[in-house]
């Protein structure tokens, strides 16, 4: 049995993952009226994966005979300036999850729910993966400066992303 507080912030991180899922896919389709096809292919594979951490949630809180709550989810940002300027606010989203996890991991703790905590540490982990991807991403844009040709060479690296 889940507590009633343990419960409402798994269903907000239910939300919160939901919208990570949204942003992602709205980015995808920024890059896709862009023609950056690779930067599309990657954010729509992060798109997926994000609703993949949704539906865990949602299994596990179905799983400890708890109550799935969904609400709205926000409407996203649909246009940047410039590709790197998508990876930054990427980056700054991941950061993002990754204090909402972290604070997931306090209340499990703080209500004694050690199965909850023992499920998020796949999240902890995650989120490791996710901030140090998308920062060494970020990375890679500064060392390109404007040169379009090694632009066009970062598309078709992040496109062969596996799905």
């Amino acid at each position: 049995m889940i507590s009633e507080k343990m419960q409402k912030a798994l269903n907000d991180q239910i939300n919160a993952e939901l919208f990570s899922s949204y942003l992602y896919l709205s980015m995808a389709a920024y890059f896709e009226s862009e023609n950056w096809n690779g930067f599309a292919a990657w954010m729509k594979a992060q798109s997926s994966e994000e609703y993949a951490h949704a539906m865990k949630f949602y299994k596990y809180v179905n799983d400890v005979e708890g109550k799935v709550s969904l609400d709205a989810i926000e409407k996203p940002k649909a246009s940047w300036k410039s590709p790197l300027q998508v990876f930054e606010e990427a980056h700054k989203h991941e950061i993002y999850i990754t204090d909402r996890i972290n604070k997931l991991v306090a209340l499990a703790m703080q209500e004694k729910d050690y199965a909850t905590n023992l499920f998020l540490n796949f999240f902890i982990n995650e989120q490791i993966e996710e901030v140090s991807t998308v920062a060494q991403i970020v990375h890679k844009f500064n060392l390109l400066s404007d040169n379009k040709t090694s632009l066009f060479l970062l598309d078709r690296e992040l496109g062969m992303r596996a799905q």
